[in-house]
């Protein structure tokens, strides 16, 4: 059984399941051990930014009864908080698919490649202290977008499967699209997502006067290169300003992308109403991509999980706005994710549902009771008549499985 405690309430013999934070404020490579070492809880405690972690009493030590333990959301009211919210706010409901995913997928698989060739060059030119082109910039994020209405699960679902050395370029081409689809859930118009979309792209612009062993180095940053992480969005913005004529849009999302709701970010520690919209809505995609990318020092985290660990983290660091209508467009299982469904069958989805959240259309390939694969699938637990449901979200790796994503991405 597992339980989300404060890590007030850690005590050794504990077996910890999952911190609940980012993964660069806690010192450990392993997310999941038995807590034995008295020097690691004190490092817990005193050493990182984690307030809260998952504890599995089945494995360890328990919490008294008297301390507090704060259970997990369901999927279910997490999408009732989905469609209150968006109720709440008249956000629309997601664009229909116009054009079939496989469809997509090729021409998204050649944007990609256009996209990653140009951020390279952006950051060269950075580099060498010269200009940015903003026309080649718009022309990108006209290709991306145009893919985004298209089918929008395609081109960012294909941009998350980059590799560590391709991560800070194709995660410049992955926000610049999921900024484009979050734009257009928020029903802003087509020059503010047109702006939001060079937002994405050129959000980590700063990057390039990081040097490539720190941005690139395989373990823990030290506290001196993590403050040099810290200063890229400043030094992006300097760049943009001293460059290019960008638009305030882009230079609020480059400057303030990495500020939280309550105060606790950087680089100006702003927080609630002090962000704008739009830094709120580059939060989030800049996030998602990050969780659930590879990266030089940890492999990245299921989609689905991914959005589970951001609406535990959403009361301090996420707008809950924007947060919800960032679900509205990928789906509480996005597109990748893989799960487990009551039949006992694992499966990946591979297309989101008009009609529910959790009911997406899921291709099937594992028995979990014969522990073999079974013949592909493809199961639209949407459709009436279909009994079938998802019971939880599933890591690769416990399961032995590899190259889950040619599931769905083939």
């Amino acid at each position: 059984m597992l339980k989300k405690v404060s890590v007030e309430h850690l005590r050794v013999g504990m077996y910890i399941h999952e911190f609940c934070g980012s993964w660069m404020e806690h010192p450990f490579w392993r997310s999941q051990f038995k807590l034995s070492d008295p020097a690691d809880l004190r490092r817990i405690k005193k050493e990182s930014d984690i307030t809260e972690v998952w504890i599995d009493v089945s494995r360890g030590g328990d919490v008294p009864a008297a301390e507090t333990v704060m259970e997990a959301a369901s999927d279910a009211d997490i999408e009732h908080a989905v469609d209150r919210t968006l109720l709440r706010t008249g956000a629309p409901p997601q664009l229909p698919q116009k054009a079939p995913m496989a469809e997509e997928l090729l021409r998204a698989e050649k944007i990609c490649a256009l996209a990653k060739a140009a951020v390279i060059e952006m950051f060269q030119d950075v580099r060498m202290g010269n200009a940015i082109s903003m026309e080649a910039a718009g022309a990108v994020v006209a290709e991306i977008s145009g893919s985004v209405m298209r089918n929008s699960g395609a081109l960012i679902s294909l941009a998350r499967l980059k590799n560590a050395d391709d991560y800070t370029y194709l995660h410049s081409v992955a926000v610049c699209a999921l900024m484009t689809a979050l734009g257009r859930q928020l029903d802003l118009n087509d020059d503010v997502v047109k702006a939001l979309g060079v937002a994405g792209l050129l959000h980590d612009l700063g990057k390039a006067h990081i040097p490539m062993s720190v941005l690139n180095k395989p373990g823990k940053l030290t506290d001196d290169e993590f403050a040099v992480i810290k200063s890229h969005p400043q030094l992006g913005f300097d760049t943009l300003l001293a460059h290019t004529t960008v638009g305030e849009i882009p230079l609020d999302v480059v400057l303030h992308h990495h500020e939280k709701t309550d105060g606790t970010g950087y680089p100006k520690r702003l927080q609630g109403d002090e962000i704008s919209l739009y830094a709120k809505m580059g939060a989030v995609c800049d996030v998602y991509d990050a969780i659930t990318s590879n990266r030089p020092y940890k492999p990245g985290w299921d989609p689905a999980i991914s959005i589970s660990k951001m609406a535990e983290w959403c009361d301090g660091h996420f707008d809950q706005r924007v947060f919800q209508a960032f679900v509205k467009c990928l789906g509480i299982y996005p597109i990748g994710s893989l799960v487990r469904l009551a039949s006992g069958r694992l499966g990946v989805v591979v297309e989101q549902s008009e009609k529910s959240l959790l009911h997406p259309q899921v291709k099937v390939f594992f028995s979990t009771r014969a522990m073999a694969h079974i013949p592909n699938e493809l199961v639209d637990l949407s459709q009436p008549g279909v009994k079938d449901k998802i019971l939880s979200r599933e890591r690769a790796e416990a399961w032995g499985l590899k190259q889950v994503e040619n599931l769905w991405a083939s």
